[in-house]
């Protein structure tokens, strides 16, 4: 689980730098859409962080419940 843990927080740097270069390549673009292509870049860097946070809270409550309801059964 710590493998996997580790693997999945590399993936997730990996997601986050590429998503701070594309805010920065948009920024200096001269792109008729860079405004939409700077504000989608913003967004998902704001968004996928607080999801991933989200996520893993959940899935903690998730775990610590079930751990409770197998240490009450025995």
């Amino acid at each position: 689980m710590k493998k996997i843990k580790q693997i999945l927080a590399i993936i997730g740097v990996i997601v986050l730098a590429g998503l701070y270069i594309s805010t920065i390549v948009c920024a200096v673009s001269a792109s008729e859409n860079f405004m939409n292509m700077l504000m989608t870049s913003i967004y998902a860097s704001v968004i996928i962080p607080v999801l991933i946070w989200a996520y893993s809270f959940i899935y903690k409550l998730i775990k610590k419940d079930s751990e409770e309801k197998d240490t009450a059964e025995h």
